[in-house]
């Protein structure tokens, strides 16, 4: 594998993500460390931009996204803006972030460089495939706080570990290690925290290989099963945006 270095895209003026390419390969990254990468109204917009953009490019045959740092992926909403739960906006935003996850006609790897907490953790588990660290951690905070995710993070949780595991997760809140998240099925693989840009750089190129339009098929083709299996959804945003009325509280 030959080393590429990744190049800014031009045009975006991003303060809450870096939004890099490389030749066939688009990386989105949340760099809020110092906030262990938790997410504002803000950094949505700035990641909403980003996938629109890396969904729409011809150029682009993966996507890799990740967080800044060697402390966390992500770790959901920033309790600073939240305070109680999550306010209306904030949750439109979440639900199309995860909604072009999902339905980009092209894979997105998430790696996973640390904590995947709450929302965080649903991000990682909506992408078409993880590699995580020995360090990383996963887990659900919801019902700690008063908040909850029937679609998308309780719903498709379910199709992805199964339905006791997928309640366990929400009902205990307990913390997952990646060992641990590997053998439920939550990611594909593991690795040492310096291997990880490595492998997931790898994974890229494998994937590079292969037919595009062959890929979004079959993307699209696993989406309508998977839709059909949680209850028979046409998208996520068929069945999640009801659960906007409940106000996230």
């Amino acid at each position: 594998m030959t080393e590429q270095k990744w190049k800014k895209v031009p045009g975006f003026d991003f303060k809450d993500i870096i939004y890099e390419r490389r030749p066939g390969v688009a990386r989105v990254i949340i760099n809020r460390p110092e906030a262990y990468n938790a997410f504002t109204t803000s950094t949505q917009d700035e990641l909403i931009k980003a996938f629109e953009d890396a969904a729409s490019d011809a150029t682009v045959g993966v996507v890799v996204f990740t967080g800044a740092g060697d402390k966390a992926f992500c770790t959901g909403g920033d309790a600073k803006e939240a305070k109680a739960g999550y306010r209306k906006g904030m949750l439109e935003k979440d639900l199309l972030v995860k909604t072009l996850i999902r339905e980009m006609p092209k894979p997105v790897i998430a790696a996973v460089n640390g904590y995947a907490i709450g929302g965080g953790q649903v991000y990682q588990q909506v992408c078409d495939l993880s590699i995580a660290s020995e360090n990383a951690v996963f887990g659900q905070v919801g019902p700690l706080v008063g908040s909850f995710d029937p679609g998308v993070g309780a719903i498709d949780l379910m199709t992805v570990v199964g339905e006791k595991k997928a309640r366990e997760i929400w009902y205990l809140c307990h913390r997952y290690t990646a060992k641990e998240a590997l053998e439920m099925g939550l990611v594909n693989k593991v690795v040492p925290a310096d291997k990880l840009e490595e492998e997931v750089d790898k994974w890229c190129d494998e994937i590079l290989e292969k037919s595009p339009g062959a890929i979004a098929g079959i993307k699209a083709c696993f989406n309508r099963c998977h839709y059909l299996y949680a209850g028979d959804r046409v998208s996520f945003s068929s069945v999640s945006l009801e659960i906007l009325r409940f106000g996230g509280s």
